[in-house]
């Protein structure tokens, strides 16, 4: 980013703080807390459990914040970070990535009182983030998403399975919202092949995204004077680029401006308590 200097690199591995620092000509640290005094703003991406220890002595010291989703390990340690953050005056910024994605930025607009959404969010077995459930992993993208584009839960069903981890891998939860949509959700990280697909169907319109392929897709019923209505669409233009490059230059402006992230710490919470009612109903 050519308006960013970087200052410093931290992970608790010094080998792999200093590969990475020699890398981009910075330094590289075991302890994060060793660049309070150096940086302005700090992205943070490390094991969820880990994240309350990390961020909060930069909230402290009112450094911007950009935390990696889920933004906590619970609702009760968001909170504790939101308190911090407002104590200090800092931004505390959410890394929900897929907010971020060309394609969700060109279907929003398009997206007016769905009735039915399927979500599929499939993927192989991957060699991080298994500290934590497939909902809190891979889900929570699409939670987030609804609950920004349709509002408020009602009820919820849910059904996980662990498979190859004693954590959740494959979850399938459907949402009744307050405005009668309903929502079915798949997220797997024991697929064998990778799908990231939302489809939104809506009165005479109906949507799709493909994530992964920054695509977006659109048809719509128009009827016609004495005539037969007919079907009108196909693809959206989409100019692609790379979602965490957006999240990051979101960020930066949010904590240059003094103006808060696209994803706010408050959304971030409320998809986090979302996961956790799903993830609750599974191991009930």
């Amino acid at each position: 980013m050519d308006d960013v200097e970087l200052v410093g690199v931290a992970d608790i591995r010094p080998e792999r703080a200093a590969e990475i620092a020699a890398r981009h000509g910075t330094r590289g640290v075991a302890d994060a807390r060793e660049l309070i005094d150096l940086a302005d703003a700090v992205s943070i991406a490390v094991p969820t459990e880990a994240h309350v220890e990390v961020a909060l002595p930069f909230l402290e010291q009112r450094i911007a914040v950009l935390v990696e989703k889920p933004l906590a390990a619970s609702v009760a340690d968001v909170d504790r970070l939101i308190e911090a953050a407002t104590r200090s005056g800092a931004l505390l910024g959410a890394g929900h990535t897929e907010r971020f994605n060309p394609a969700v930025t060109a279907a929003l607009p398009l997206i007016s009182r769905p009735r039915f959404i399927e979500v599929h969010r499939l993927g192989t077995f991957p060699e991080r983030s298994l500290d934590i459930d497939v909902i809190f992993d891979l889900m929570i993208h699409d939670l987030d998403l609804l609950l920004e584009v349709v509002g408020e839960v009602v009820s919820v069903e849910a059904v996980g399975v662990n498979v190859l981890t004693p954590k959740t891998d494959i979850a399938n939860a459907r949402l009744r919202f307050a405005s009668g949509c309903i929502a079915n959700l798949t997220a797997s990280r024991i697929s064998r092949d990778r799908i990231r697909k939302a489809r939104f169907f809506q009165e005479e319109s109906y949507l799709s995204i493909d994530y992964a392929a920054q695509e977006v897709e659109t048809y719509r019923l128009v009827r016609q004077d004495g005539g037969r209505p007919v079907i009108h669409g196909g693809k959206v233009e989409v100019i692609a680029d790379e979602p965490l490059r957006r999240e990051l230059a979101d960020f930066v402006g949010a904590a240059r401006d003094g103006r808060p992230t696209v994803v706010s710490a408050r959304a971030a919470r409320e998809a986090l308590a979302l996961a956790t009612r799903i993830a609750e109903m599974i191991s009930a």
